[in-house]
């Protein structure tokens, strides 16, 4: 059993993902990407129905009938798995940009420092850039709305800069001492599911995938050509935190990695008819060593890959195991612009392995399972981890798995939990670590944007104790002092500063390639790959 103190420190960081959004992991195995009308034929009323009328027309005070369906339906999707869902209009308008890789907007990213809105990244070509918005510019009204007020929201502020593409919006912009008025003309601003892509060395690549979106698949074969181009032979393909997405782009990415018509999964379930996804086409990459990272936030269609793959033996898989989530969720629209996102079958690898994993003791239950592996140990000793359901299967090339609780990986890797990483964790969330880093770029942005590639800076950028000397006079009211750390902590906090200095000048691949230098898993990938 860990201890409290370490309980306190790594469960926020390794389950902040699920706490926060963790139920949605359910609709984002989607077969169907298109909504469904008219499925009832019957024009008899239900019960449900006929008590809603009922109150609608005899209650003695005005009601809301529309909030009292959508709570009734949310009552019922609880009654069910933990990964049927009913969507409100609002919180479907969210979750289907989530998933269609773009939305319509101004094309900047924003963070809030001491009470302002500044802008930290600006989309090349995008609205804002052809507007002549540049980071460090702070936002202080959009329109008629003023976005200093007391207790303005993150949500409030994406309302205010998002929509309709070719609509305006007028923005009070201070840049330095100097107040001036910009227009930026909306337009349809992507958003990547693969966030890092390169050359880890001159034979092996690197793609980092943080969700199956529409334009998913589209992005991995880009990615793919490009460091096909540049060499590679090898591949480490990261799903780490990957929730999950539309099933389909999973498949269309396994069929690069698998030959001939090979089985990569098959659905089920009591309504509906066993249907068969088999590769179609020549891969792309059929024949390299490959390496799949997963970890207990990895599910749904990123466990189709792992599966398949693994199936197979066509892949390496590298980490912790998987979150377990086997439903097929297919969203059907209501007429008042909700929809249900409704588990209608399972999804079982090629030999037949299911890997949800059980939910019958209720929501809660299932959920909190992710906390009591943490709390078991499983996370740090492999001789921790359950075999699942106890289920069986055997592979070709004569490796056992196992069905019913996730895609068990084949070399584990634990989670650090090192006094060091332990207070490198505390030092940079307790700290107001991204605005330190923000007002560094900005003032020594000369400094860094000299280095051309993300490589160069890694071996050239070595003012790390001027930075880090910054930091401690910048933090210096803050309750954090940085004046005693030292060490091992030390330099685990230097090396988060210069992944987050150099996202602000190539995004989150910059982010990536800095912290995967001096990353466990991605050092375990090289070795496997390396024999």
């Amino acid at each position: 059993m860990m201890g409290n103190k370490k309980l306190q420190v790594w469960l926020p960081l390794i389950f902040s993902l699920v706490l926060i959004g963790g139920m949605f992991l359910g609709f984002k195995l989607s077969d169907q990407s298109g909504s469904k009308r008219g499925f009832f034929s019957s024009n008899s009323r239900s019960t449900l129905q006929e008590a809603l009328d009922l109150i609608k027309m005899r209650y003695v005070d005005s009601v809301q009938i529309d909030t009292l369906e959508g709570r009734a339906i949310q009552e019922m999707m609880n009654e069910l798995d933990p990964h049927s869902v009913y969507l409100p209009p609002v919180e479907l308008k969210e979750a289907n940009e989530d998933l269609a890789g773009n939305f319509d907007g101004i094309g900047v990213e924003f963070n809030i420092f001491s009470d302002t809105v500044n802008v930290v990244y600006v989309f090349p070509d995008g609205p804002s850039d052809k507007a002549g918005l540049v980071i460090g510019d702070k936002i202080t009204r959009v329109n008629d709305s003023s976005l200093t007020r007391k207790g303005v929201s993150i949500n409030e502020i994406k309302a205010l800069i998002r929509g309709p593409k070719g609509s305006k919006a007028i923005l009070q912009v201070i840049r330095g001492a100097k107040q001036q008025s910009i227009t930026v003309t909306r337009g349809k601003i992507p958003v990547p599911s693969i966030e890092a892509s390169y050359m880890i060395d001159k034979n092996t690549g690197y793609i980092k995938l943080t969700k199956f979106s529409e334009s998913s698949y589209e992005e991995f074969m880009q990615a793919m050509e490009a460091l096909q181009k540049q060499g590679m032979l090898s591949l480490v393909f990261d799903l780490r935190g990957n929730g999950g997405g539309f099933m389909n782009e999973a498949v269309d990415m396994a069929d690069e990695f698998l030959e001939g018509d090979k089985l990569i999964v098959y659905t089920e379930g009591v309504n509906s008819k066993k249907r068969e996804y088999r590769c179609k086409r020549p891969g792309l990459f059929e024949k390299g060593k490959l390496v799949l990272l997963v970890d207990e936030l990895s599910a749904s269609a990123s466990e189709v890959l792992a599966g398949a793959l693994q199936d197979w033996c066509r892949a390496t898989i590298i980490g912790r195991r998987t979150f377990g989530k086997g439903l097929v969720q297919e969203q059907y629209q209501l007429r008042d612009g909700s929809a249900m996102r409704l588990t209608v079958a399972r999804y079982y690898t090629p030999l037949g392995r299911s890997i949800q994993r059980p939910y019958e003791k209720g929501k809660k239950v299932y959920m909190d399972e992710l906390w009591e592996r943490f709390n078991s140990g499983e996370m740090v000793s492999a001789d921790s981890m359950k075999n699942h359901n106890g289920f069986r299967f055997t592979t070709a090339c004569s490796d056992t798995l196992y069905g019913g609780g996730g895609i068990t990986p084949s070399i584990f890797v634990p989670i650090d939990t090192s006094v060091s990483q332990q207070k490198a964790n505390r030092l940079t969330f307790a700290a107001n670590i991204n605005s330190f880093v923000y007002n560094y770029y900005l003032q020594n942005k000369i400094q860094v944007d000299k280095y051309n590639t993300t490589a160069d800076f890694i071996t050239g950028f070595n003012n790390t104790e001027g930075i880090w000397n910054d930091l401690v006079k910048f933090t210096a009211t803050d309750s954090v002092n940085f004046k005693s750390v030292a060490g091992k902590e030390k330099e685990l906090v230097q090396q988060r500063l210069k992944a987050l200095l150099a996202r602000y000048k190539w995004r989150n691949a910059g982010f990536y390639q800095v912290l995967n230098s001096n990353d466990a898993m991605v050092k375990k990938a090289m070795e496997t790959i390396a024999k």
